[in-house]
């Protein structure tokens, strides 16, 4: 099986840097996987995506060392395992709340008798290696986004759950949960929460990730202790540097 070296970066202590898909367009992927990200995340929770034009951007990012990754749209195990069937090396899956759905999310991606996961990895058995199935539980890692006031309550049970490789922080909604804000500006209740998981985390053995809004941020999140950092999506990058780019010529008319 094709080795998922994202689990050597992280058993070496190091930071895996991750970017994120919203493009439904085979040449948008390849592009991004070619600019050196550890990881790429195909989001079929807020991207434009399907499960098809998902296997398809996993067949473009196939062509470098960048690992792909995808982020489910629910904790649905049907969409879960296509999603690995189809040669996803991780799986995020978004609001987790409790223990129980955690267990629910956890068991989807692993074979019995670590879990439920149905044995069909179709893609996966050509693109990762015939080997897959023996070796899939060792090299597929499950995220939980942490991202409500609930889990964050419940934050304990969560990572505690046998299985679990890594906590990612869903910011916004995180801040949306707690504080009913959809803003950006500094909050010592974000903070405080974020050490949580952070202790919580390293408490029990699991990589803690987020999401982050500049290259800036990333860093500051790095030097704070989170180990799995996404940096703006190929949407951001896109329209933010457009709209640079517009602004810096009509100010020279």
């Amino acid at each position: 099986m094709k080795y998922n070296r994202l689990q050597k970066i992280l058993a070496e202590g190091g930071v895996v840097v991750n970017g994120w898909l919203h493009i439904p367009s085979m040449w948008s992927a390849e592009v991004m996987a070619n600019a050196g990200w550890d990881s790429i995340t195909i989001d079929l929770q807020h991207g434009m995506h399907s499960m098809e034009t998902a296997i398809q951007l996993m067949q473009a990012i196939s062509i470098t060392d960048t690992v792909p990754i995808v982020r489910v749209n629910w904790n649905e195990p049907g969409s879960i395992m296509r999603a690995l069937d189809g040669g996803a090396l991780g799986i995020i899956c978004p609001m987790v709340n409790t223990r129980e759905e955690c267990e629910a999310f956890v068991g989807a991606c692993y074979y019995p008798p670590q879990g439920y996961r149905s044995l069909g990895p179709t893609r996966a058995r050509i693109a990762l290696g015939i080997d897959y199935p023996a070796n899939a539980n060792d090299d597929i890692l499950t995220i939980a986004m942490v991202e409500t006031q609930e889990a964050l309550d419940n934050i304990e049970d969560i990572a505690s759950v046998e299985g679990l490789d890594m906590i990612f922080v869903g910011t916004s909604d995180l801040r949306l949960s707690m504080t009913g804000s959809f803003g950006n500006e500094p909050d010592a209740r974000i903070d405080e929460a974020l050490d949580t998981i952070l202790a919580t985390c390293q408490k029990h053995d699991v990589i803690p990730g987020l999401f982050t809004a500049s290259s800036a941020t990333a860093r500051q999140m790095i030097e704070r202790g989170f180990r799995f950092v996404t940096v703006k999506t190929d949407t951001m990058i896109l329209s933010e540097f457009a709209q640079q780019l517009v602004n810096e010529t009509k100010q020279q008319q």
